[in-house]
C-alpha cells in the first residue's frame, strides 16, 4: 500500500486532471461530486497526519502542498480573493483561524526553505516526457514561490497577529471533514463550535508561531542586521515555551538541535554587553573581534581553544577563509593575522590527527625567526605536558620533526631543536636519528662548514647554551632577568665583553667612557646594557619598561659610583618629561610641582665632573616654556647659567619677550635681545680666498659658530615647544627677519610683528635664505601643534603667495576665514580678513583667471575697488563659474556695469541674470542701512563656503 502522504498526491491530481469538452478543447477540471470527493479525502489523510508541516513538507511538492492547502482554506469558509492581513483571527471559528494560520506558517517555512542551498539530484537517462514534467513543476514551483514572497510581509504579520491571541484553536479532524461534507441541513453547526476538532493549545501555538517567526527573520537578516534582535526574541521565546510545556506535550515537532543553532547565532550576531550568557561564547567572541577588528584578541581565542577543541574544524577554516579575503582585498596588515590563526588551525589539526592544510605550507614557504618564534609558543600552549596522552605528544613530536626536515636554515632548525618542548617530547635517541636523517638530506645544505658540525657533533656544548642565553639577553627587558643572564654568562666564559653583542645598545659618548671605565666585568656589562636598553624604550616611548630598567641600574650604580648615580638620575628626569608630555600633558594636565622643582634643579646644578647630556638642558628649558613658567626663567634663573647654558639664555629671552607681550608697547628691551641672539644665529662668516686665477672669491658658511648655537639646534629646540604664545613670538620673529630683506616683494604678516627692529645694521651676514626655510619649517611645525590658528594660517598662505603658489595661498586664506568664523557662518574678524589677506585673495584668483571671483572679492575691501572689478568683468576667458556668481555680488554699481557689458556684448541670458540679481528687493538702496548690511553678509557668507568648496 502507498504511504498516506502519496495517497494525497494521487487523490489532489485526479481532482486536478483538466477534461476536454466535445471540440477537443482543455477545459479547468470540472467541479463534481468525484472531484469533491477526491478533495475530501486528500484532506483526511493529512488530518490523519494531523496536519504536521514537517511530514507534509518532506514529501509533497510546492505545488501540491499549495493546492492541499487551498482546499482547507475553502472547506474552512475562509472566502476567496481575500487578505488574510485583514481578517481578525479572534472574531473567526477555532477550526477557520487555524486554517489562516496552517497556511501561513507554510508561506514563510517555503520561503526561508527557499532559501537555502539545495543538492542537485544526479539525472537519469533523459526521458522527454519525465523532462517536461520536472519543467513544469519547476516552473510552477517558482511562481508560487514568487506570490509567496511578495505576500512575506502580510503573512508575518497575521502570524504576529497570532501570538496576541491568548486561546486555544482548533484543527479539522476526520470527522469534521466528514460532517462538513454532509448536507448543511444535517450539520446543527457543529463545526462552527469551538469544541470540533482536534484541540491546540494557545501555548503550542505560540510556540510553533515563534519558531516559523524567528526563522524568516533570521533569513531577512542577511539584508537587514536589526532583524536578527527580532529573530533572538522569538527563538528565545521558542526555548522558553518548550522548557514550560515540554516537547512531548506538542501535537507539532520543533527540531531542537536547530533551534539551538539559530539561538547561538542570533546571540552572536546580536551580541550585546549585557547578554552575557551569549557573550560568553568563543562564537559571540570570535564575531565581535571580527567586527571591530581586534585580531590580538582573536588570535588568543583560537590559542586558548587549542588546550579545548570547542572549535569545529569547519567554523576555524571559515574564519581564515574571510581573513584570507580581505587580506587579497589591499588590507597587508591581515597577512600577519592570517598566518597565525592559520598556525593555530594547523596545531590544533595536528593534535586531532588531520592531514595539514596546503594553505600552512604555502605560508611557511619563506620561513623566518619570527614565523618559529610563534609556532614554537602556539605548540608550548596547545598540549600540556603533565596530562597529554602518548599519543598526542607523538603527534606532535612528528609535526616537530618533520618540520625540521622541511626547513633549509640551520639557525631555524637550531631554534626548534633547542626548544624546551621539543627536548621534552623527543628521545635521546629520536634526536641523533634527526640529526643523521639532515646530514643525508638535500645536498643544497652544506654541513661540512665548521659551524655547522660543531653544532651537530656537540649539540648541548657550552657555545650553543652561550648562543641562546645572548639571544635572551638581547629580547628582554626585564633587569631582573637580564643580571640573571649576565650571571650565567660570566659563568660560561670571562674572555667575552657582552655589551658588544648587539649593534643595538648605543649609549652617548659622554656616558660611555665612564661606563667602560669601570673595573668589574659584569658590573660594566650590566649598567652598559641597562642603560641602553632603558635608552632604546625611552626612543621608542616605551616608557614603563624604561623606567624599570633605569630605577635598576640607578640601585646598582648608588652602591659605586656618585658621578654615575647623578647620571641616572639625570636620565630619570628626562623620562619623567617625556612621560608626562606623552600621557597628562597632551590634555593639557599641568605637571606636578615636583617634576618643576626637578627640573629647575637640574638646570641650577653645579656639581663638578658629571657628564651631561646637552638634550637634557634642551628639554628642561622647553619643559618650562611651554608650562609657562615665565617667571621663573626671567627673574630666578642665576646668571652664571644663562652665561654658559646657550638653552637657558634663549629660554629666558623667550620668556621675557612673551611676559612683555601684553604689556606695553614701549617694553622692547628683551624683544630687541631676542632679536639680536636669532639674528647672530642665522648670520654667516664670510671669508675671502684667492684663486688659482688670482681672482679673489667670497666663501659663506652657513653653519657659523658665531652665534649662542647652530641654526639647525634652534630649530630642532623650537620644535620642543607646544605653547601657542611662545611659538607666536618667535615665528613673529622670523617672519620679521624674513621681511627686512632688501629685496623681498611680498611681506609675509603676522602677530605681534611690529615688537621687532625695522632693519639690520648687516644685511649681507644674514642668510635669508636659511631664514626663509626656517620659516617654512616653522609655521608647518606650528600648523601640527594647532591647527586652527588662523593667524599661522594666515602666514602658511602668504608663504605659497611669496612662492608663487596661488591655489595653495587661497586654499590657506580661505581656511583661516573658515576657522574664526564657523565656517564663514560668522562674520570673518576684520583683523583676519584685513585690505592686505583680501586684495592678495584677488590676485590669487586674477591668476588663476577666476575673473568673477575677483570682481566679488573686490566689494570686501573697505573701499570697493571698481577699477580692478570692472576690468575683471571685462575677461571673457575666465576659469570660474561667472553668472552663476553673479547671486554673491551685492553691490549695485557692479551689477548695473554687468548689466551693461553683457547687453553691449548681445548675451542676453546673463543680462538676465544680472538683472534678477539687481532687482532683488534687499539691494534697494533705499533700505536702511542695517538691512543692506545684512544683505551683504548673507553673500559674503555665501560666497566664501562656495570657495571653500572648490579650495579645500
Amino acid at each position: 500500500d502507498p504511504p498516506p502522504v502519496q495517497l494525497i498526491v494521487q487523490f489532489l491530481e485526479q481532482a486536478s486532471k483538466p477534461s476536454v469538452n466535445e471540440q477537443n478543447q482543455v477545459q479547468p477540471p470540472p467541479d463534481n461530486k468525484r472531484n469533491r470527493i477526491l478533495k475530501l479525502l486528500a484532506l483526511k489523510v493529512a488530518a490523519h497526519l494531523k496536519w504536521d508541516l514537517d511530514v507534509l513538507e518532506k514529501s509533497l511538492s510546492v505545488p501540491v502542498l499549495n493546492m492541499l492547502l487551498n482546499e482547507l482554506l475553502c472547506i474552512s469558509k475562509v472566502p476567496p480573493g481575500t487578505k488574510h492581513v485583514d481578517v481578525d483571527l479572534s472574531s473567526l471559528p477555532p477550526t477557520t483561524a487555524m486554517a489562516i494560520l496552517l497556511y501561513n506558517r507554510w508561506a514563510i517555512r517555503t520561503i526561508v526553505q527557499s532559501s537555502f542551498p539545495v543538492k542537485q539530484v544526479k539525472p537519469g537517462p533523459p526521458q522527454l516526457n519525465v523532462m517536461n514534467q520536472m519543467q513544469q513543476e519547476k516552473e510552477l514551483t517558482e511562481n508560487i514561490l514568487k506570490v509567496l514572497k511578495e505576500q512575506a510581509a502580510d503573512s508575518i504579520l497575521v502570524l504576529e497577529g497570532a501570538l496576541k491571541l491568548n486561546k486555544d484553536l482548533y484543527v479539522h479532524t476526520i470527522r469534521t471533514l466528514d460532517l462538513l461534507a454532509m448536507e448543511p441541513g444535517m450539520v446543527n453547526g457543529e463545526t462552527e463550535s469551538s469544541t470540533a476538532g482536534l484541540k491546540i493549545s494557545a501555548e503550542e501555538i505560540q510556540c510553533q508561531v515563534c519558531y516559523d517567526l524567528g526563522a524568516i527573520y533570521f533569513q531577512q537578516g542577511s539584508t537587514n542586521a536589526a532583524v536578527h534582535e527580532n529573530a533572538k526574541e522569538k527563538f528565545f521565546k521558542t526555548k522558553e515555551l518548550i522548557a514550560k510545556n515540554g516537547s512531548s506535550s506538542l501535537h507539532f515537532t520543533i527540531d531542537e538541535e536547530r533551534l539551538a543553532g539559530y539561538c547561538q547565532a542570533c546571540g552572536v550576531l546580536t551580541s550585546s554587553a549585557d547578554d552575557t550568557s551569549q557573550q560568553a561564547t568563543p562564537y559571540s567572541q570570535i564575531h565581535s573581534c571580527m567586527k571591530s577588528g581586534n585580531y590580538q584578541d582573536l588570535v588568543k581565542i583560537f590559542l586558548e581553544d587549542n588546550l579545548t577543541l570547542s572549535l569545529p574544524v569547519q567554523f576555524r577554516q571559515s574564519v581564515l577563509r574571510e581573513l584570507f579575503q580581505k587580506a587579497q582585498q589591499g588590507n597587508d596588515a591581515l597577512d600577519e593575522v592570517c598566518f597565525k590563526v592559520c598556525v593555530c588551525n594547523t596545531v590544533c589539526d595536528v593534535l586531532q590527527g588531520r592531514t595539514i592544510d596546503i594553505q600552512f605550507c604555502q605560508l611557511f614557504l619563506k620561513p623566518s625567526k619570527e614565523k618559529i618564534d610563534f609556532l614554537l609558543e602556539v605548540c608550548s600552549r596547545s598540549v600540556n605536558l603533565e596530562n597529554a596522552s602518548e599519543a598526542l605528544k607523538r603527534k606532535m613530536a612528528a609535526f616537530l620533526k618533520n618540520l625540521c626536515l622541511g626547513l633549509e636554515d640551520l639557525q631555524l632548525v637550531f631554534m626548534i631543536s633547542s626548544h624546551e618542548l621539543f627536548i621534552k617530547l623527543l628521545k635521546d635517541d629520536e634526536r641523533k636519528l634527526l640529526i643523521d636523517q639532515m646530514r643525508k638530506r638535500s645536498p643544497r645544505i652544506n654541513l661540512c662548514t665548521k659551524p655547522v658540525t660543531s653544532f651537530y657533533d656537540i649539540p648541548a656544548s657550552a657555545s650553543v647554551n652561550i648562543g641562546q642565553l645572548e639571544h635572551q639577553l638581547i629580547l628582554s627587558v626585564d633587569p631582573w632577568r637580564i643580571r640573571q643572564i649576565l650571571i650565567e654568562l660570566h659563568g660560561m666564559t670571562s674572555e667575552r665583553q657582552f655589551w658588544t653583542i648587539s649593534n643595538k645598545w648605543e649609549v652617548p659618548n659622554v656616558y660611555g667612557n665612564v661606563i667602560l671605565g669601570i673595573k668589574d666585568n659584569l658590573t660594566r656589562d650590566l649598567v652598559y646594557i641597562l642603560m641602553a636598553k632603558g635608552l632604546h624604550c625611552c626612543a621608542i616611548k616605551d616608557f614603563v619598561h624604561a623606567k624599570q630598567l633605569f630605577a635598576a641600574c640607578l640601585e646598582l650604580v648608588t652602591e659605586f659610583s656618585p658621578k654615575l648615580r647623578q647620571v641616572m638620575l639625570n636620565e630619570m628626569l628626562l623620562l619623567d618629561i617625556y612621560t608626562h608630555e606623552a600621557g597628562a600633558g597632551v590634555s593639557g594636565e599641568r605637571p606636578p610641582s615636583d617634576l618643576i622643582s626637578r627640573v629647575r634643579g637640574y638646570l641650577e646644578m653645579r656639581v663638578p665632573d658629571i657628564p651631561l647630556r646637552q638634550v637634557i638642558a634642551e628639554e628642561c628649558v622647553a619643559f618650562l616654556l611651554n608650562w609657562r613658567e615665565n617667571e621663573y626663567l626671567t627673574m630666578q634663573v642665576p646668571l652664571p647659567l644663562v652665561q654658559t647654558n646657550p638653552y637657558v639664555k634663549l629660554g629666558q629671552l623667550l620668556a621675557a619677550t612673551c611676559k612683555e607681550l601684553p604689556g606695553p608697547k614701549e617694553s622692547r628691551r628683551t624683544a630687541k635681545d631676542l632679536w639680536e641672539v636669532v639674528v647672530q644665529i642665522c648670520s654667516v662668516s664670510n671669508q675671502h680666498k684667492r684663486g688659482n686665477d688670482g681672482r679673489v672669491s667670497l666663501i659663506k658658511h652657513r653653519e657659523s659658530t658665531l652665534g649662542i648655537m647652530y641654526r639647525s639646534e634652534l630649530l630642532s629646540f623650537i620644535k620642543k615647544l607646544r605653547e601657542p604664545l611662545v611659538l607666536t613670538t618667535i615665528l613673529s620673529l622670523f617672519v620679521k627677519l624674513h621681511n627686512v630683506r632688501e629685496d623681498i616683494v611680498n611681506d609675509i604678516a603676522a602677530e605681534h610683528i611690529s615688537i621687532w627692529p625695522s632693519s639690520i645694521p648687516n644685511l649681507q651676514s644674514v642668510d635669508f635664505e636659511a631664514v626663509a626655510v626656517t620659516v617654512k619649517e616653522l609655521v608647518s611645525y606650528a600648523l601640527t601643534i594647532n591647527a586652527n590658528n588662523h593667524f599661522w594660517l594666515i602666514i602658511q598662505a602668504d608663504i605659497y603667495f611669496a612662492t608663487n603658489q596661488y591655489s595653495a595661498a587661497l586654499h590657506y586664506y580661505l581656511q583661516a576665514g573658515a576657522v574664526c568664523s564657523d565656517f564663514f557662518n560668522k562674520m570673518v574678524p576684520p583683523d583676519v580678513y584685513t585690505d592686505q589677506v583680501i586684495k592678495r585673495m584677488i590676485k590669487c584668483c586674477s591668476l588663476l583667471n577666476c575673473h568673477t571671483q575677483v570682481a566679488i572679492l573686490c566689494q570686501f575691501l573697505r573701499e570697493v575697488d571698481y577699477k580692478t572689478a570692472f576690468k575683471a568683468l571685462q575677461e571673457q576667458n575666465s576659469h570660474d563659474a561667472m553668472d552663476s556668481y553673479y547671486e554673491y555680488i551685492w553691490d549695485v554699481t557692479i551689477l548695473e556695469y554687468l548689466t551693461y557689458l553683457h547687453h553691449k556684448r548681445g548675451e542676453t541670458d546673463k543680462r538676465q541674470i544680472a538683472i534678477k540679481a539687481i532687482g532683488q528687493t534687499e539691494l534697494n538702496a533705499s533700505n536702511p542701512e542695517e538691512v543692506l548690511q545684512l544683505a551683504a553678509q548673507r553673500r559674503k557668507k555665501k560666497f566664501l563656503q562656495a570657495m571653500a568648496k572648490l579650495y579645500f
